[in-house]
């Protein structure tokens, strides 16, 4: 019985890596290195998370993809607070979204994830939906020396070392505004997008939190790259 298992076990194996080779898509094997110019693939999230323990692979990345950069001085606030793998968007490059409030500095993993998701999930969305493109991105902040749910005790947030944003909205080129707080109860177009774009999250990001997780996420799609291990869970919700 055993024996026969292993037999099964290893044909789907041969089976997948076949179809996935067939397919030339290198992103759906699991030791291809990472290009954030592909399409996101099956592994592509883990191999974003690991990111968390390799900075100079992570801003290499960043630099092949075409992406502008600045590297944060590393900060140190004591307890688990603090970064070294902080970088901040610069204008021009691949990138053409923009974030309000300006100057955002997130840990690199962050900012690999984002521009992933903006040319493969959030401008496809926004063009799918409204026929337009996306030019700026609300966001509530990344870096905040505070455990979860700023408590007194318990669990460090993923926000005490930049490992985590928080998206308020959405505004596009021909004028319209989306709000996680105002749209995501909806029916039409503006709910639809705001699914599509948590939903091509949860493939990038280690934890993915919207208004469908609890109340406290009401207003905003909370995106993380909690270093899990290669193995670790992964949250959508």
């Amino acid at each position: 019985m055993i024996g026969w298992i292993t037999a099964v076990l290893a044909t789907g194996a041969a089976a997948f890596l076949l179809w996935a080779l067939a397919k030339d898509r290198p992103q759906d094997l699991p030791w291809t290195p990472l290009d954030l110019g592909e399409p996101i693939g099956l592994f592509t999230g883990r191999k974003l998370g690991a990111l968390t323990a390799n900075f100079p692979q992570c801003r290499a990345l960043l630099t092949s993809a075409g992406v502008n950069y600045l590297i944060l001085p590393p900060r140190d606030d004591g307890e688990r607070c603090g970064y070294a793998d902080g970088v901040r968007f610069v204008q021009g490059g691949a990138r053409r979204i923009d974030f309000r409030p300006a100057n955002l500095g997130v840990a690199c993993p962050v900012a690999a994830a984002l521009a992933s998701w903006e040319w493969n999930v959030a401008q496809p969305a926004a063009q799918k939906h409204f026929g337009s493109r996306v030019t700026s991105i609300d966001h509530f902040g990344s870096y905040a020396c505070r455990r979860i749910y700023g408590r007194d005790a318990g669990t460090w947030s993923e926000h005490s070392t930049a490992d985590a944003i928080d998206i308020a909205g959405f505004r596009l080129a021909d004028g319209t505004r989306i709000t996680v707080m105002g749209d995501w109860n909806g029916q039409g177009a503006k709910a639809a997008f705001l699914r599509d774009v948590r939903d091509g999250a949860c493939k990038l990001f280690a934890t993915t939190l919207s208004p469908d997780y609890n109340a406290a996420h009401r207003d905003h799609l909370h995106l993380d790259q909690a270093n899990r291990g290669s193995a670790g869970w992964r949250a959508c919700r």
